[in-house]
C-alpha cells in the first residue's frame, strides 16, 4: 500500500510538472521601458540650417538621437506565435547650438502605434529571443518657437505630419521570476514615411528641401521590464 501511494504521488507530480511545462507560456505579456531612436534627419543638415539663419554668429548642428519610451501588449496564441500592439514616444531638439545665449530652437515630438505578429523561441532556458514585424501609424511634430540670440531672430510655426510606419526587428528577454522578465534589448529598423520637405518646409524655406527623401530610415533601441500573465 505504501509503495502504491508513493508511486501514485510520483506519477501525479510528474504529470503536474509536464502540464505546467506545457502551460508555462504566458497568454499575455506587457512590456514597458526606455527607448532611444537614432533618427534620420530627412535632409536637415548643418548647411541648410546655416542657410536659414545666415546672419547668426552661432555654431549650429543636427541632433540624431532622441530619448523616449516604448510600451507593448502581447497576446500569445501558443509558445511560438503571438501578436503585439506597440506604442512609443520620442522627444528632442533636431537642431542644436553650442553658442551661449541662443534659445528657442524648435522641439520635435513623435508618437507611433504599431501592430503585428511576433515569433518567440521558448525553451527551458531563461532566455527568450524573439522577432517581430509591426506596421502602423506615426505622428511627428515640430513645436512653434522663436529662435533668439541671433540677428535677426527667426520664428517657426508648429506643424504635424501623420504617416505610415514600419518596425522590423527583435530582441531577447531574460526571465527573473515566473511573472517578470527583463528585456535585455530590442533593436528595430524603424521606417517612417515623413516627408521632410513638408515637415521642415513649414518652418524653413521649403526650396531647401526639394528632392529630399519622403521617408526616414531610423533605428530604435528599447529596454525595460516585461510582466507575464
Amino acid at each position: 500500500m505504501t509503495r502504491f501511494t508513493a508511486a501514485t504521488t510520483i506519477l501525479t507530480v510528474l504529470i503536474g510538472s509536464f502540464a505546467f511545462a506545457q502551460d508555462s507560456t504566458p497568454k499575455v505579456q506587457v512590456f514597458g521601458g526606455y527607448s532611444l531612436v537614432h533618427e534620420d534627419t530627412g535632409g536637415l543638415s548643418l548647411l541648410t540650417v546655416d542657410m536659414v539663419v545666415p546672419h547668426s554668429m552661432g555654431s549650429f548642428g543636427v541632433n540624431y538621437n532622441f530619448n523616449g519610451w516604448n510600451a507593448e501588449g502581447q497576446y500569445n496564441a501558443n509558445r511560438w506565435v503571438g501578436v503585439a500592439a506597440d506604442f512609443s514616444g520620442r522627444y528632442g531638439t533636431p537642431i542644436a547650438s553650442s553658442t551661449s545665449g541662443v534659445s528657442g530652437l524648435p522641439k520635435s515630438t513623435g508618437y507611433s502605434v504599431l501592430v503585428g505578429p511576433v515569433v518567440s523561441y521558448r525553451t527551458k532556458s531563461r532566455f527568450t529571443p524573439f522577432v517581430h514585424a509591426l506596421v502602423g501609424w506615426d505622428r511627428t511634430s515640430l513645436g512653434a518657437s522663436t529662435l533668439t540670440g541671433v540677428s535677426p531672430s527667426v520664428s517657426y510655426a508648429a506643424i504635424t505630419a501623420n504617416d505610415f510606419a514600419l518596425a522590423l526587428g527583435g530582441g531577447a528577454d531574460f526571465k527573473v521570476f515566473r511573472q517578470f522578465s527583463v528585456r535585455l534589448g530590442q533593436l528595430d529598423y524603424f521606417h517612417t514615411s515623413v516627408n521632410s520637405n513638408k515637415l521642415y518646409g513649414a518652418d524653413f524655406n521649403s526650396v531647401l528641401f526639394e528632392g529630399y527623401p519622403t521617408h526616414q530610415v531610423n533605428f530604435r533601441f528599447s529596454t525595460g521590464i516585461v510582466a507575464q500573465f
